[in-house]
């Protein structure tokens, strides 16, 4: 069962928590890693992009010259894709992207991320993030504390004071464990928890 310090949010370690072995001490399976990420990104896209063919493009319905005699090259429509205006060859259509996976797959796929986090030591948890005021300035000085600057901040439910302190800074992002994903996990160099947090995921996922 690993175990990880426990911080306040002066950056100091005030005792030890045990994390579940079956969610933060699992097998990194990279294959499926990659399956879901892949799949999360693909999901992502909207698939709306469109463009005209020639045969869609407007105009064009008489030859622009005559075959032969005049020099110039062969042409047939001033709206094959060579001309200005023309159509666009091979044009991409509206098309639906989404990958499914199913759900062992991304459970296991969550433990390998979480345990890949404790592995490489890339995991803080912190009692509570109480934070005194919703200033940019207060989480600056927490993560500062612990030596971070670039992680995903995993709250148990939704705290409006973490968020709006967390919002205006780059490299950092705020999450519900409700809404966590592989691929923000693996996205962020450092994933802080509070013990709540760790509780609610451990609560989840076993």
């Amino acid at each position: 069962m690993p175990n990880v310090a426990l911080f306040n949010i002066a950056g100091e370690e005030i005792g030890k928590v045990k994390l579940s072995d079956e969610i933060f001490g699992h097998e990194v399976n990279e294959s499926v890693l990659h399956t879901v990420v892949t799949a999360y990104l693909a999901n992502q896209r909207q698939g709306t992009q469109s463009a005209l063919t020639r045969a869609e493009v407007s105009g064009g319905g008489i030859k622009p010259w005559r075959q032969k005699g005049t020099g110039r090259a062969r042409q047939g429509s001033t709206r094959s894709p060579q001309w200005t205006h023309g159509g666009v060859v091979f044009a991409p259509k509206p098309r639906d992207y989404r990958m499914s996976v199913n759900k062992k797959v991304k459970r296991i796929a969550m433990k390998s991320a979480l345990s890949s986090k404790v592995n490489e030591n890339n995991i803080v948890v912190f009692d509570a993030l109480d934070i005194a005021a919703p200033k940019t300035k207060e989480m600056i000085k927490v993560l500062e504390n612990i030596k971070v600057d670039n992680a995903l901040v995993v709250l148990p439910e939704k705290d409006e004071i973490v968020e709006r302190a967390t919002g205006n800074i780059p490299g950092v992002k705020t999450t519900l464990v409700g809404t966590l994903n592989v691929y923000e996990i693996l996205k962020y160099k450092t994933l802080i928890l509070t013990q709540d947090a760790v509780a609610k995921i451990e609560e989840v996922y076993v």
